[in-house]
């Protein structure tokens, strides 16, 4: 009896030695496919926000944990996780892609890209992950819904039913007021970050 489980335990041992080799194989080889396929999609959501921008470039001076403190001191549930400067063919710089994850939505947490050009016009964003009610809170991700941000230049954004009397009124998704404001509030933060970190250009 003995020597059974002792051969159970062997083989079972094996058996996961062998199985944590192959596993650490295959991500060894999709490691580098998975982060350049990652890399790709930040890229154009950059360009999505910023069309008439040659390069981005991280900004250097972006703390993670300076932005966690700024939201929390503005009331904000989001996260603001990536800095970018987009630049022109001369490397001038023409404002900044800032990435935030909107902790808010009605399903998970929504991530997407908002650029803002250097005299604080949001040019829109692009979204990068969402898993929102399909019909519904996803049409986030339609020109209907995204397009009401751009141009706009204020001081923050405010979600309405009706149709918008002013330019910072955002128009509520019909049946997904929760994703409407999750989205919007996620564009205010990253007005807030721009209008305390970065207006006035880069250091």
């Amino acid at each position: 009896m003995n020597k059974k489980i002792v051969h159970d335990a062997l083989i079972l041992t094996a058996f996961t030695l062998v199985l944590g080799l192959a596993l650490g194989f295959v991500y060894g080889i999709t490691k580098g496919p998975i982060a350049e396929a990652d890399e790709a999609a930040a890229q154009a959501a950059y360009q999505q926000v910023f069309a008439d921008a040659d390069s981005f470039e991280a900004y250097a001076a972006f703390d993670k944990d300076a932005a966690a403190k700024l939201m929390e001191e503005n009331g904000y549930n989001d996260e603001i996780t990536d800095v970018q400067t987009a630049k022109d063919k001369s490397g001038n710089d023409l404002g900044y892609v800032i990435t935030v994850m909107a902790k808010d939505g009605s399903q998970a947490n929504i991530t997407f890209s908002v650029g803002i050009a250097n005299d604080g016009t949001v040019n829109g964003y692009s979204i990068t992950s969402i898993a929102e009610t399909p019909g519904l809170g996803d049409k986030a991700k339609t020109e209907d819904f995204s397009d009401q941000f751009k141009g706009k230049q204020v001081e923050d954004f405010t979600v309405v039913k009706s149709e918008p009397a002013a330019d910072n009124e955002i128009e509520s998704i019909s049946g997904a007021t929760i994703t409407s404001k999750a989205m919007t509030n996620g564009v205010n933060a990253c007005i807030t970050y721009f209008r305390n970190m970065l207006e006035g250009g880069a250091d």
